[in-house]
This record gives structure tokens, sequence and C-alpha cells, in this order.
């Protein structure tokens, strides 16, 4: 791993884990320099990393203060966006991107068991933490059960709301995948991320009461933005 990398990594790690909180200025440039054993322009690239990663702001002749720590954000049984964020101290927001319904693909109609040809409703998000972008997402549901699932959606601006409408009082996560990849230009300019950067890639299924699949959710999360935590339950 490169210097300025391993510095970078260090500073995150430590508003990450509370040393410095939002708003708080980080050492000088001299000093990190000083304490890293490097130049100041290494400790520059460092700094430069953590500001493309939306985690700290430089402002001229005061310093480079943070803007947010990464957050914590659980996958478990019961995947709730908004109580996530809420239980760690963000205020949660979403930002609807698209809403189209359309004739599901092999990989939505296995993973929600429908029929070939059946149709779906995908809605297209952006996740935000505190005002900032987080996670571009995917929700895929089966069209013919949930007929008034964009007003639902326009209305409550909220999943669990929506399904709630339909019928669906409860449902759990069935499966989840996590994988490291490469953030594609279309989410990583949502993510305010440049091409290729480093992502976290979820895919999920969630089931109602009976098991019966409700939504198929493929996620980008901002890898420097968020850290997950999953229970012995799911596979990564």
């Amino acid at each position: 791993m490169s210097i300025w990398k391993t510095i970078e990594t260090t500073l995150k790690d430590e508003i990450r884990q509370g040393h410095y909180g939002p708003g708080d200025k980080l050492a000088t440039e001299a000093a990190l320099a000083a304490r890293f054993g490097v130049n100041r322009h290494t400790v520059r690239r460092a700094l430069a990393e953590l500001a493309a990663q939306d985690l700290v702001i430089s402002r001229r002749g005061a310093g480079v203060f943070v803007q947010h720590a990464p957050t914590d954000y659980p996958i478990g049984a019961r995947v709730r966006f908004h109580q996530n964020l809420k239980a760690a101290g963000k205020i949660p927001g979403k930002q609807m991107l698209a809403f189209e319904t359309r004739r599901a693909n092999a990989q939505e109609a296995q993973a929600l068991k429908l029929d070939e040809g059946a149709s779906v409703h995908v809605y297209d998000g952006l996740s935000l933490s505190d005002g900032h972008p987080i996670a571009v997402f995917r929700s895929v549901f089966p069209a013919d059960r949930f007929p008034e699932m964009q007003k639902a959606l326009s209305d409550t601006n909220s999943v669990t709301a929506a399904l709630a409408h339909h019928g669906v009082a409860d449902y759990t996560r069935a499966e989840t995948r996590l994988s490291a990849r490469s953030c594609p230009a279309t989410e990583a300019r949502h993510l305010g991320l440049r091409e290729g950067a480093p992502a976290l890639f979820s895919e999920g299924i969630n089931v109602d009461g009976d098991g019966i699949p409700v939504e198929l959710g493929l996620t980008w999360f901002a890898g420097d933005r968020v850290t997950l935590t999953l229970d012995g339950g799911h596979t990564a």
C-alpha cells in the first residue's frame, strides 16, 4: 500500500472511531507530515482523497475539517433504511431517480419467483445520510401484486410504508450477497465519486410472512461512507 493511502486509511479510521467529530479540525499538514514521517505533498494527497470521499473539507486559511463520519448500516433480518440511519444518529433521506413498469429480466424473475414475461415495477433512487449521498439503489417489485406501488412510494417515500399499503405488514431479508466492485460511471456520478472508485454492491431478497418474495434490492454503497454490519444469518 502506498504511503499516502496508509495515511488516508489511518485518518479515516480515526474519524470512524470518533477521534474527530463533524466540524472538528484535523491536525495541520505540517503536524501530520511530522507524525507520519513524510513530506507535506504526501499528506496533501491523502487529505485530497478524504475530501473526494466527502469526509473532510478544506477551508482556505483555516485548515481541514471533518464533514461527517462514515455511517454504520446494519444488514440483518429486517433491513429498514430510515430506522437504521436514525439508530446511527443520522438524518435519513431518499430521492426517487426513476420509476418504470416493464417485463422482468431473467435475474428479476428468478429472484421474485415470477413466471416468464411477468411485469415488475422498477424503482431507482438515491439514499442520503445527513444530506450526503451514500447509496444508489434499485428496488424491483412484482407488478401484479403491488399495482399502486408508484403512487404509494411517491406519497410515503418509504418502501416499508408502500408495502404496508398493499397489505404486507412485515417483511424480512431472506438473502443478502455483498461484493466489492468498481463503481460504474452512472452510479459514481450520483454518489459524487470518480468512475471506478471502490464501492460495495449488495443484492438482497425480501420476503413476506409466507416466504414469498416481495422485493429484489440492488444497491451500490459508497464504500468509504458506509460501514456495513452483518448478523450471522447472511451470506457475504
